[in-house]
Parts: C-alpha cells; structure tokens; sequence
C-alpha cells in the first residue's frame, strides 16, 4: 500500500492546452503543458513548499533579480522595476537597448538541481530528491491516454514545489552580469546603456555569458522568442547574436501580459486592451437579455473592466485620446443599463457607486505606492523612492522626494506621477494600519471632495495640487486634479470646496 501511494505522489497526467486556430495542429497547444498531480501529492509538496521557503529566506538565498513566485513580488513589480531604469536612461538622453527573452520549464536536469540544493538542510534535500526520481506521466487528451513514461528532467508545471525549485535554480543566471537583469521565474529581460561601441560589447558580452551558463546547466533559450527593443533617439541599432544566431529586432513586444513598443507610449496597449473590452462588451449586449444593473454590473466587473486594468499602474496613458479611447467603454457599459440610458455619465456612476476609469487609476496608484512605502513592497519602494527629510509638520509624515524629468514618457511614469499625489494625501489617510484601511480612507478621501458652480477663480499652476485658505475659518484645503484633464498653464474654476472627511 504505502508503494501504491507513492507512485501515485511521482505520476502526473499531462494535459495539453489549446490557444487558438485549428485544434488538429499541434502548434497551436502550449509547448510547456500542465501536469496534474494527485491531492495527496499535493499536500505533500505544500508542507515541503513552507520548509524550503523559511530556509530560503533565512539564507537569502534567491536574489533580489527574481520576481516570479517569491513574496511579496508581482509582474506589476517586475515591470516597474525594470522600466522604472529604461525611462530614467532614456530620460536623460540615452540610448537603451532592450532584450525579452524566455526558456523552458521543462529542461531542468534532476542531478544540477540537487547540487543548488546546498542552502537547504539534508533532510530537505533528500526528500526533493526523493521526489524527482522515478517520476511518471502520460498524456491525456480527450477520452485517450499514452502509456506512462519516466520523466528525466524538468520541474512539473502544475506542482507546488516545482517553481520554487526553478528560482532555486536559475538563481545563478545574473551572476557576473553587467547589465541590468530581472526575471520573473522563466522570463527574463535583459537591458543597459547603449550610448557607444563599448556600451553595446558589454551587453553582448553578458548575452555570452547567458549562453555559457545555458550549456553549463543544460538549460536551452528559445532564441526564437528573444527580441530585441531599441529605445531612444540617437540609438544605434545594434544587432546582438545569442550562440550563432543572430536575433531580430521588433518595435513592440509582449512583456508579462503587455505590449511595449519603442516609443514607451503605451498606445499599442491601450488600443488592444479597448479592443478586447469592446469585444467582450458586444458578446454581453448580444448574448445577454436582461439589463438590471443586478446582472451587468457584475459582468462588467468580472469580464470587461479587468482587461482596461491590467497592471495598468505600469502602462498608464499618455494621450489624451488613448485617455478617451478607455473611458469610452465604461461609457458604453453603464449606459447599457435599465434605467439609466438617457442620464449623463456622471449621473450613471454616481448611481452605480462607481469611479470614473481615470480616478479608479488615481486610486490604483495610490493604493501602489501605499504598498512601496508602507506595505508589502517596503523593500522595493526604498530603492524606487526617497524620503523627504521631515522639516515641516503639516504634512503628511511620508512625504517622497520629488523626481525630476525632461520627457514625457519619464513624467508620466508611475514613480514619477504618482508622489505628488501621494504627498498631498492627508496623514489620517497614509497612516493607515492596513492596506484594506487604507482603501477605506482613500475611497472617502476621493469622494469627499465636492465641486459646484460657486464663484470663479483664475490659477496659475505647474503641480497637480491646488491650495486655498478659507477667508473666514483660515481653514486649508486642497484639490488634488489629474493633469491630463486640465491645461498646465491657466485654469479657470467654478466651485465650491469642502473638506475631505
């Protein structure tokens, strides 16, 4: 019995994933397929999972590179991190080059993978050992199954512990790099200055070195899928070859889930993510007879709104028409509500409870930036952001430094845009406990400020915060606006300005 229940623990069912086109090609299936494994298996793995990471973090074993399946990290991070860089080089007059490549969960040899081992205790090791040798799987599709065959390489995809593994693994690839290199598990970029002959051997030097460590491990790059992105004015184009091969340059490419092209506008993304959601929006209008807000508000949220949002921290909008182009499908989608058909935008969302798509990434932002300086991303935050040496008590007592810039793809990049808004939030706000109260108080922060036809006020303004002082209680407010809605030079108001609760 108990070598019954341990073969189980070792087999694995592979079903492959179909993505698009006809179903009889098998290109058109995941090349890396997803192995299911047994619920005790699981439970198994899980328990081994907790052991091994405590042992990681006291030996701060994986490096800070590593964003994929480690705590406290995200692809939002990844990607800021990561272009938080590009944006700043090219900011300041530079040439960027830029390499997007990826490799394959299946070609991890069994014996390398227990010699990386070293940082966890024997006990540990011998039971991942134990766990990777004389592991079965077949292939399942449809009402047909292959016959089991034992598996010589590769962390199953799937499992629990298998992406640990994998960090532990590749944790060795930045090693003697020059360059700038960031991963999430098993996509990796590649960047660095590109300004002269010497700044472009060096990130072909490193493409070398990522070569040598691939046929050192065993490991294999998918040279068909790196690109190369040029970013900047006075770029050279300079053609990089991995091994033998040379690899293609392209002007947009998907990073972890978003395209970005070599202007940094982030247009491509915007018209995709529109597309998307007006599709999925046009299925709900055919397909779907009821309009009570009952039943569409919930689809909007699950189906539509998260494809305008995708870590849209990162690729927020530039243009105003891309600005537009999104808000235009929330537009679209609230109007398509009983009752509410012939009432102003406003009206709808007011009804509805809802933020405008511009104010939701206002509060997006900040809800980002609570994490990087008080939250779970504290440790990336200190490198992203500095603190402002506390000289004044009025403010709010996280006050960042401001980040200077001379272009707009840097001004409007999160670490740039978002600590004005952030130091302007009230201290009752930021020193929030939690995240969750934090949300609470920048939701009544945000809908607490109310604008009526009053008197007019002509300003003169550069900042996106705006001061005044009550002639009669000597009071202070602010009116926190988003630059993109109104002009940086003169503005003319009509309102009325209470406090923020």
């Amino acid at each position: 019995m108990l070598y019954s229940c341990q073969n189980k623990v070792r087999a694995a069912n592979v079903v492959p994933i179909f993505k698009k086109g006809k179903k009889n090609d098998p290109n058109n299936y995941c090349r890396c397929e997803v192995s299911l494994t047994s619920i005790p298996g699981k439970i198994l793995e899980k328990i081994i999972k907790e052991v091994v990471y405590k042992q990681l973090e006291t030996n701060a074993v994986i490096a800070n590179s590593q964003h994929g399946f480690t705590k406290n990290k995200s692809c939002q991070t990844n990607l800021i991190s990561f272009f938080d860089r590009v944006t700043s080089w090219v900011n300041t007059g530079n040439a960027v080059d830029y390499l997007d490549f990826s490799k394959a969960f299946d070609k991890v040899p069994h014996d390398l993978l227990a010699n990386k081992l070293v940082k966890c205790d024997k006990t540990t090791v011998r039971w991942i050992c134990n766990w990777l040798s004389k592991r079965t799987q077949r292939v399942l599709t449809n009402a047909s199954s292959s016959s089991w065959k034992e598996v010589m390489s590769g962390v199953l995809q799937g499992s629990i512990l298998g992406p640990v593994l994998f960090n532990i693994f590749i944790n060795d690839l930045d090693k003697g790099l020059e360059g700038t290199i960031i991963k999430f598990a098993d996509d990796t970029k590649l960047g660095g200055i590109a300004n002269t002959p010497e700044d472009r051997n060096r990130i072909q030097n490193d493409l070398d070195r990522l070569e040598r460590w691939a046929e050192t491990n065993k490991m294999k790059f998918n040279r068909d899928k790196c690109k190369i992105l040029h970013f900047g004015r006075k770029n050279g184009m300079q053609r990089y070859r991995m091994g033998d091969a040379w690899l293609d340059s392209s002007t947009c490419e998907k990073d972890l889930g978003v395209l970005v092209d070599n202007k940094l506008n982030m247009s491509q993304q915007c018209d995709v993510a529109a597309k998307k959601a007006n599709g999925i929006l046009a299925y709900i209008n055919r397909g779907i007879a009821s309009r009570s807000r009952e039943v569409m508000l919930p689809l909007y949220s699950a189906l539509v709104r998260p494809h305008l949002e995708y870590y849209v921290q990162f690729w927020a909008l530039q243009l105003k028409g891309n600005v537009n182009k999104l808000e235009s499908v929330q537009r679209r989608a609230t109007k398509m509500i009983k009752g509410l058909e012939n009432k102003p935008y406003e009206e709808r969302l007011k009804e509805l409870g809802m933020f405008s798509l511009q104010k939701k990434r206002l509060r997006g932002d900040m809800i980002a930036m609570y994490k990087y300086v008080r939250g779970s991303h504290r440790e990336e935050g200190a490198i992203l952001f500095s603190a402002v040496l506390q000289t004044r008590t009025w403010n709010n007592g996280f006050k960042l430094q401001e980040r200077r810039f001379h272009l707009n793809i840097r001004k409007n990049f999160f670490t740039v845009r978002s600590f004005q808004h952030w130091n302007s939030l009230p201290r009752t706000v930021v020193e929030a406990p939690s995240l969750e109260a934090f949300k609470q108080r920048l939701d009544g922060h945000l809908s607490g400020v109310c604008v009526c036809v009053c008197v007019c006020v002509c300003v003169y303004t550069h900042t996106s915060e705006l001061t005044f002082r009550d002639s009669s209680t000597k009071n202070i407010s602010k009116l926190l606006f988003i630059p993109d809605v109104f002009p940086e030079k003169k503005i003319h108001f009509y309102f009325k300005l209470t406090r923020a609760s």
